[in-house]
């Protein structure tokens, strides 16, 4: 068995997928705009990831914008059978590298196609819905509207699943009311844990969690018991994070991102990662 084997498999929409994943937001430029700095070596870290097993891959068009889709069309194209590629919609990017909400109907139809077109891809496996009320975090407010074109464009036939991305659990409610949620993508992680109760609501309905900065974003995982915790396991601190999200439910899909090979190796290792019931206290109490 291989090493991202041992993350076990959960299913997204009529999808099985291994629950180790890969983020593809790093293989685009500086703040996630622009290209690369070395294009055939951000083609290289997808293609490993491929290689060794990975067969959920989460980006969006507005990385970049484009260029992260480019890449892995570029990198990937024709896709193996088994490869799942999640993708986002509902914001766009300024010229300074700002983030700016994108959710009329308009925009989200320009959006699916803009994805279709990049990947180059007939249909998309799913299409999370990102919610831009507060761009630094989930915002109450009313997501029928933009949710409503979104199911338009699948009873198209140009989206097969939808998810939701940057939402509260009341946004969830409202969206399971409108059409059928085969995942959650918001921030989650070892020491940002906001979403607890509504993880176990989730896997109850045996729908997928994905947390997005699973390493902490930009500003990664520092804790001192973290740290002490692994190198008694003779681990990094972000393997053992990666490997109590992997133990923290079955439903939660990680989704770990980089642009270096290494770090790509590290991070589908912590999958061996064994983590005792008394580590996983120790863990939670952080």
């Amino acid at each position: 068995m291989s090493s991202i084997d041992k993350s076990g498999t959960f299913n997204l929409g009529d999808r099985c997928v291994r629950r180790l994943g890969y983020g593809a937001m790093q293989l685009a430029g500086p703040g996630v705009f622009g290209p690369p700095r070395d294009r055939a070596a951000a083609q290289a870290v997808v293609r490993e990831a491929v290689a060794a097993g990975v067969n959920h891959i989460d980006t969006s068009d507005f990385y970049g914008p484009h260029v992260t889709n480019q890449l892995i069309r570029e990198a990937l194209a024709p896709y193996a059978e088994d490869l799942v590629i999640v993708t986002k919609i509902g914001a766009r990017r300024g010229e300074d590298k700002s983030w700016f909400p994108a959710s009329s109907k308009e925009e989200l139809t320009q959006a699916v196609h803009d994805n279709l077109r990049n990947l180059g891809l007939d249909v998309l496996d799913v299409v999370n819905l990102r919610v831009m009320f507060n761009e630094h975090g989930p915002a109450e407010g009313s997501i029928e509207a933009p949710l409503t074109a979104l199911a338009e464009l699948q009873r198209q036939g140009l989206v097969c699943h939808i998810g939701l991305s940057n939402v509260t659990p009341a946004q969830v409610a409202e969206a399971r009311r409108t059409c059928n949620i085969v995942c959650v993508q918001n921030h989650y992680n070892l020491l940002h844990r906001t979403d607890d109760a509504l993880i176990g609501e989730l896997a109850r309905d045996g729908i997928a969690y994905v947390p997005f900065f699973p390493l902490g974003g930009f500003t990664p995982l520092h804790s001192s018991r973290l740290s002490y915790v692994a190198q008694r396991l003779d681990a990094t601190p972000m393997q053992v994070a990666l490997a109590w999200l992997l133990h923290r439910a079955p439903n939660i899909l990680v989704i770990p991102g980089t642009s270096s090979i290494a770090h790509l190796r590290e991070n589908i290792a912590s999958a061996e990662i064994d983590l005792s019931d008394e580590t996983l206290k120790e863990l939670a109490a952080i």
